[in-house]
This record gives structure tokens, C-alpha cells and sequence, in this order.
């Protein structure tokens, strides 16, 4: 069923600012499964080093590897092991503070043995290495450390991995128990083929017969504007769609820019490109709004659609009560960064092309192609799915998967009730 003229309503972004395998015996990682995590089509523990410069990061980030659903039955077990493992490490005093030095192969620092011993007892490290010299070997179980952390594997241990490296046994404990209660719930409802966003991993899948078809790099929240925990469907697709401005734009955004830019004599409206329009839907002359007053908080704001649009060429509908979507972007710089929490609570989705033609693989007459030539032509066209697709936005920040490798994200917006160290990494 298609739709036309459809006007767009909720949350944007800032246009104006633009093994432990089989752990329950203590086992450690299945080292040398290398199904678990590839990087163009390679164990990721065998990329070479001279690969890890900014293109090799960017790269990564944005083209995250399939891995295992999020949302898999298998998880729970899996997980319940990785607490037995855990429970045992904190048993025993759980792990070293890794000096705050960088270090990476060729290294020779007291440093090292403390990073051996902390790789070792997560099962990281195969056989603990010992002394003071950073081997390849540690090489290796640095970057099957980085990748299960949500970092990029480089194999350099810099500040972001040290201080990973220094969360706790005991926070890492208690974050698995949190998430494991957790994933009970969501399993239970997730489905045959659905979306999940997990929000702190900043990540989309699209999941069907419990296989990951498609992983993206997103864009969520910012720590003061969170991507909301919720449930729900997609039931339709806008092509080239117009953006009306939220509250919440408005008000920490667009108003502030306008009276910082009115000061050089600039017009924001102007600028950006954005109508204005009083309570009776009359259009507003954008020379006419004074943005020192209390004018613009009875106005209200849309963008066509066009290159300057936020929210792309596609925005991805699913009810909600927090006036939420999942969209695409003029601007793909941030899937190249490791820290993604940078939207006003929607989610922007690399290759969302990719997400879009499998949304809509149940309707007639659509393919990847189709939908990539909306975005040449530039046609608004309102899209209502056939059948629609169950969304999982979730908070998941621990949990292990079937080849027993346990993961860990920030706790992003700290709902975890662990130290802080695991959310400033």
C-alpha cells in the first residue's frame, strides 16, 4: 500500500549544529574458533598490524561483522556459564589493574605481565604469557579482547582499552546477572525475523531464523538524549520524507542557533534551509522571527526533503510513545567512530539501504535496487509494509553467545548500577 504526501512527526538529529566456551568448568575462549568474529572474511586476531591506521578503524566501525544474534536463545545458556566463570575470578580476587601505559607488539614494560595476567582470567589469552615483552601472541588476545568489548581490534592497548581492560571482575560479574534477567525477557518475545537496536553496542540487527542477516553501525542518543527502551513494529517506510522539528530540537537546539547566528546577522531558517509556520499553518517569513523572544516556541519548523535533510532519504516508522524512528543521513562520518551516542534520541542506520530492502522484501515488486533509486530520484513515496516486522530497541550491555565468547558494551547511559568505569570507556 503506498501512501503520498505523508508529513514527518517526532524525535531528528541537530541540523543546526549539524569461549569462555562450555565456561562452567572454567574454560576460557574458544581461541581458535575464528567463526565468532571476521574482518574482511579474516579471523580478526590475525589482522595484520599494519592494517590498524584510520582507515582500518573507520572501516570496522562502520562495517560491523554479522556475529551471533543478540537476541539468541543459545545466549542464555551461554551467559548463565560466563556468570559461573566470573563468579570464580571474583572468587579468587579477581583480575589486575593494568598500569596506564601504551602498549602494543615490541613493547618491554613491568606493564605486560599485568596485562597477561588480566587476559588470562577473562580467556583472552590462551596460555599466559608472563615477563615483560609484548608478543604476538598478546597481540592477538588484545584484539579478541577489543573486538568482545565493542572496541575497535587493533592490538594497541591505548587509554580507551586500558581502561576497559580496569572495569572490575566484580562490575563485569554484576553486569552479566543484570543482563541475563535481561535477555530472558527479550528472547522470550523476539520472533522468527525482527530489528533489534542495542542501543549502548550502538548497533542494528536484522535477524531472521535465528541468523543475523544484516549488522549496522547507529547513531543513538545522547547521554542527556537517550534512545528509550521499547517494543514495538515497523509498519512503514517514507522515502525522501519532510522533517518536522521536535520540542526537543527546537527548544536545545534550532532556538539557541538562531539567536547565536542572529547576533552575526545570519538567518538560521535561511541557512538550513527550514520553514516556519505560526498556529494557523501560515507559512512565516523567516526575517520576521525574533529569536530573542518568546516568538519561536509558538512557531512550528519542517525541512524539506533534499540533501540537508537529517534524516536522510528513508525513515523507518514504528509506534511508539517517545516520537522515535530509525533513519538514514546526509552525513556518515560518526559510523566511523567508536562512540555513537551523538542523536536527539532516534537512530541513525549505515547502509540503511541494505535494512530498508529487507523491511520490505514481503511487499511486491521491491529490491535493493528500488529502493537505492529512491534516493537518486529523490521521490517522496510513503511505503506501508505488507506484513510488519517486530523492533526490539533494547539495553544490553553483557551477555556471551553460543561459540562461548562473552561481550561487553558500555553501560551508556548507566542503568547497569556498576562503578562508572564501565561507562567512560
Amino acid at each position: 500500500m503506498i501512501i503520498q504526501r505523508a508529513i514527518q512527526v517526532g524525535c531528528g538529529i541537530v541540523a543546526v549544529g549539524a569461549a569462555i566456551a562450555a565456561l562452567g568448568a572454567g574454560a576460557v575462549h574458544a581461541q581458535d574458533n575464528a567463526s565468532w568474529m571476521r574482518f574482511n572474511g579474516q579471523p580478526v586476531d590475525r589482522v595484520a598490524s599494519q592494517d590498524h591506521d584510520r582507515s582500518f578503524v573507520r572501516e570496522w566501525e562502520a562495517n560491523p561483522p554479522r556475529g551471533y544474534p543478540t537476541l539468541s536463545r543459545a545466549n542464555i545458556a551461554a551467559t548463565r556459564a560466563a556468570i559461573a566463570h566470573y563468579e570464580k575470578v571474583v572468587q579468587q580476587g579477581g583480575w589486575p589493574v593494568v598500569p596506564e601505559v601504551e602498549l602494543q607488539a615490541g613493547s618491554n614494560h613491568r606493564a605486560v605481565a599485568a596485562l597477561s595476567e588480566r587476559l588470562t582470567l577473562s580467556g583472552d589469552l590462551k596460555d599466559g604469557g608472563g615477563g615483560d615483552y609484548f608478543d604476538n601472541g598478546l597481540e592477538r588476545a588484545v584484539k579478541r579482547f577489543q573486538a568482545s568489548n565493542g572496541l575497535t581490534p587493533t592490538g594497541i592497548v591505548d587509554k580507551r582499552t586500558l581502561a576497559a581492560l580496569n572495569v572490575t571482575a566484580q562490575a563485569r560479574l554484576k553486569q552479566l546477572k543484570v543482563n541475563l534477567g535481561r535477555l530472558q525477557s527479550l528472547v522470550a518475545q523476539a520472533g522468527k525475523k525482527y530489528v533489534i537496536v542495542n542501543i549502548p553496542a550502538q548497533q542494528i540487527e536484522a535477524v531472521e531464523g535465528d541468523r543475523v542477516v544484516s549488522r549496522h553501525a547507529g547513531v543513538v542518543g545522547k547521554i542527556d538524549r537517550p534512545t528509550p527502551v521499547l517494543t514495538s513494529s515497523v509498519h512503514e517506510l517514507n522515502f525522501n520524507p519532510v522533517w518536522r522539528l521536535p520540542p526537543t530540537v527546537i527548544n536545545k537546539d534550532l532556538i539557541p542557533k538562531g539567536r547565536e547566528m542572529a547576533s552575526g546577522k545570519i538567518d538560521v531558517l535561511s541557512k538550513f534551509k527550514i520553514d516556519a509556520y505560526d498556529g494557523a499553518g501560515r507559512k512565516v517569513d523567516p526575517t520576521k522571527v525574533n529569536w530573542k523572544s518568546g516568538q519561536p516556541m509558538g512557531l512550528t519548523f519542517s525541512q524539506q526533503p533534499g540533501p540537508d535533510n537529517p534524516l536522510g532519504f528513508v525513515k523507518i516508522n514504528f509506534h511508539n510513545g517517545h516520537s522515535v524512528y530509525l533513519h538514514d543521513t546526509p552525513s556518515d562520518r560518526l559510523f566511523g567512530r567508536n562512540f555513537r551516542a551523538a542523536s536527539s534520541g532516534c537512530v541513525r542506520v549505515q547502509d540503511v539501504e541494505t535494512l530498508a530492502a529487507w523491511l520490505l522484501a514481503g511487499n511486491d515488486g521491491w529490491s535493493r535496487g528500488r529502493v537505492v533509486g529512491l534516493k537518486e530520484t529523490r521521490e517522496r513515496l510513503d511505503v506501508k509494509l505488507k506484513k510488519p516486522v517486530p523492533l526490539h530497541m533494547v539495553y544490553v550491555t553483557a551477555w556471551a553467545t553460543e561459540d562461548g565468547i562473552v561481550q561487553f558494551r558500555r553501560d551508556l547511559y548507566r542503568r547497569d548500577g556498576v562503578e562508572v568505569s564501565a561507562s567512560t570507556y
